[in-house]
C-alpha cells in the first residue's frame, strides 16, 4: 500500500476486496481465493456476518468446542466455548468431571446494577447543585421517562442518581453517577441513551437556575462504565479435604499447596496476572460463544482484582473443619437479548445449549467456567506441573504446522504418549520419520 484511499467504506464489497488484495498482498488472486473460501455458503447468513461490523472482507474462524458434565446448582450443563488456546476446553471438561463427583458447582448472583456517568466541569460555585439536587433529580428522571418506561415494565430502569464531587482528583470535575438495572440486556445502548438525555437536562437545569451560570458548565462525556462492582456473581465448590487426593498427592497435601498457590497470587502481582488470565480463559471462551462483550468483562474483572489497592487473585480458598471451600466473585455485565444474541446463528445455538438462560443464570454459568479453569490450572501446577498437559494439547498444532500426514500424526502422538512434546523434539522426531536431517538450532 503506497497511498491512502478515500471513501473506502462507500465501495461495494467486491470493490473493497479488489483494492485490498491488489494493494496489500504479494499474491492478490490467491489471497482473494482464500478470503472467499471462508464465506458462508448461505448468502443470507453471510450477509448477517457482513453487517456485524464495517468493511467485512471475510469470516475469521475460531474453534467452537464444548465442555460437558458441568453440574451447576444441581443441573447438568454442556458449556459452549469459543477459543483458540488448545488446552482450555480440555481443562474445563476435566474440572467438570472432578467436581461432578463432589457435589458440583453452586452459584449466587449478589447484585446486578450497572453504572454510567455524565462527566462535567463547573468552574463556579457548585453549592446550588448540591442544595437543589432533589429538584435536579426529578428533572433528570422526567427527561428519561420515555426511555425507561419499557425497561421499568420488565422490572428494571434507573435505580439511583448521585452528584459526585471529584475535584480532589481533578479541578472543577463533577459527575452524575447513575445506576441502572437492565434485566436480561447488557444494556449499553440503554444506559448511554439515558445519560445523553441527562446531560441535556443538566444543561437546561443550569441555564434556568438563578444561582448557576451555564457559561461555566461543560459536559465532557456521557458514557457507561465497564467497571461494574455492583454487578457481582459468586461461584463455589466444596468437599471434604480427604476427597481431594489427586495425581498421587494426598488430599491434605493438595489442599495445603492449593491454598498456598492462591496466597502467592494475592501476594505477588506478577503471579496474580497469570493466575487471573487463566480464569479469563474460561470466562472469555463462554462469553464469546454467547455473543457477549469479552473486552468489557476483562476490563471489569481486572479492575475488580485491584480493588484493594494491589492487583490480586480473583479466586479464594479456605480450609475449615476438614472442608475445602473454593470460590470466585467477579463482576459480569452480560445479556441474553440484544447485540449478537439473536443474530449470530452459533450464538443462538450456544444459548440454546445452555437451556436459554436469563442474564443472571448466564452470569453464574460464566463464573463457573472461570472457576473451573482456575482449578484445573492450579491442580496441575501444584502436582504434575503445567507443561505436561498443555504441551500434549499443543502437539497437534505443531504437527499441523509441519504438515504431517494422518499416519505421521498417529506415530508421533504414540511416541510422545509418555513424554512432554517440546517443539524441537517433535520436529526432530518428525524429521527422523521422513528421513530428513534435523534442522540446525535456531531454525525450528
Amino acid at each position: 500500500m503506497n497511498k491512502p484511499i478515500k471513501g473506502f467504506s462507500k465501495l461495494s464489497k467486491a470493490a473493497k476486496l479488489e483494492w485490498l488484495t491488489q494493494n496489500n498482498f504479494e499474491q492478490p488472486d490467491k489471497t482473494l481465493e482464500l478470503f472467499q473460501s471462508y464465506w458462508h455458503n448461505d448468502s443470507n447468513v453471510q450477509q448477517k456476518h457482513d453487517d456485524f461490523i464495517e468493511n467485512t472482507m471475510t469470516n475469521y474462524y475460531m474453534p467452537f468446542g464444548v465442555a460437558p458434565n458441568f453440574q451447576i446448582n444441581g443441573r447438568l450443563y454442556t458449556l459452549p466455548m469459543a477459543i483458540e488456546e488448545s488446552s482450555v476446553v480440555a481443562a474445563a471438561a476435566k474440572s467438570a468431571s472432578f467436581w461432578l463427583q463432589r457435589g458440583g458447582f453452586k452459584t449466587e448472583v449478589i447484585s446486578t446494577e450497572k453504572i454510567g456517568h455524565v462527566h462535567f466541569m463547573y468552574e463556579g460555585n457548585t453549592n446550588p447543585f448540591f442544595k437543589d439536587f432533589k429538584k435536579l433529580e426529578v428533572q433528570l428522571r422526567e427527561a428519561t421517562k420515555p426511555l425507561t418506561s419499557n425497561m421499568e415494565a420488565r422490572g428494571g430502569g434507573i435505580t439511583s442518581i448521585k452528584l459526585v464531587d471529584k475535584t480532589a482528583q481533578l479541578s472543577h470535575y463533577y459527575q452524575l453517577e447513575v445506576c441502572f438495572e437492565t434485566c436480561d440486556s447488557m444494556g449499553a445502548n440503554f444506559i448511554n441513551s439515558n445519560l445523553e438525555e441527562m446531560a441535556k437536562s443538566l444543561e437546561s437545569f443550569t441555564s434556568a437556575h438563578l444561582d448557576l451560570d451555564e457559561n461555566k458548565l461543560e459536559v465532557v462525556m456521557r458514557i457507561l462504565s465497564n467497571y461494574t462492582p455492583n454487578c457481582i456473581v459468586r461461584a463455589s465448590v466444596s468437599c471434604p479435604i480427604s476427597d481431594l487426593e489427586s495425581e498421587g498427592t494426598t488430599g491434605e497435601d493438595f489442599a495445603r499447596k492449593f491454598r498456598r498457590a492462591i496466597a502467592i497470587a494475592n501476594a505477588e502481582p506478577y503471579r496474580a496476572t497469570t493466575h487471573n488470565k487463566g480464569i479469563m480463559n474460561g470466562v472469555d471462551a463462554l462469553i464469546i460463544a454467547t455473543g457477549n462483550d469479552f473486552r468489557a468483562v476483562e476490563a471489569a474483572c481486572h479492575m475488580y482484582a485491584s480493588k484493594s489497592g494491589q492487583y490480586s487473585s480473583l479466586t479464594h480458598c479456605k480450609l475449615e473443619n476438614g472442608i475445602f471451600t473454593y470460590w470466585i466473585e467477579i463482576p459480569l455485565a452480560l445479556g441474553v437479548v440484544g447485540g449478537l444474541t439473536k443474530l449470530h446463528p452459533l450464538v443462538i445455538k450456544a444459548l440454546e445449549m445452555l437451556g436459554k438462560p436469563n442474564a443472571e443464570e448466564l452470569m453464574g454459568i460464566v463464573a463457573v467456567s472461570g472457576l473451573a479453569q482456575n482449578f484445573a490450572a492450579l491442580r496441575a501446577l501444584v502436582t504434575t506441573g503445567i507443561q505436561k498437559g498443555h504441551m500434549k494439547m499443543h502437539l497437534m498444532n505443531i504437527l499441523n504446522q509441519l504438515e504431517a500426514t494422518s499416519e505421521e500424526k498417529v506415530l508421533i502422538t504414540q511416541f510422545f504418549k509418555d513424554k512432554v512434546p517440546h517443539h524441537r523434539e517433535v520436529v526432530n522426531y518428525f524429521c527422523t520419520l521422513r528421513g530428513q536431517p534435523e534442522p540446525k538450532l535456531g531454525r525450528s
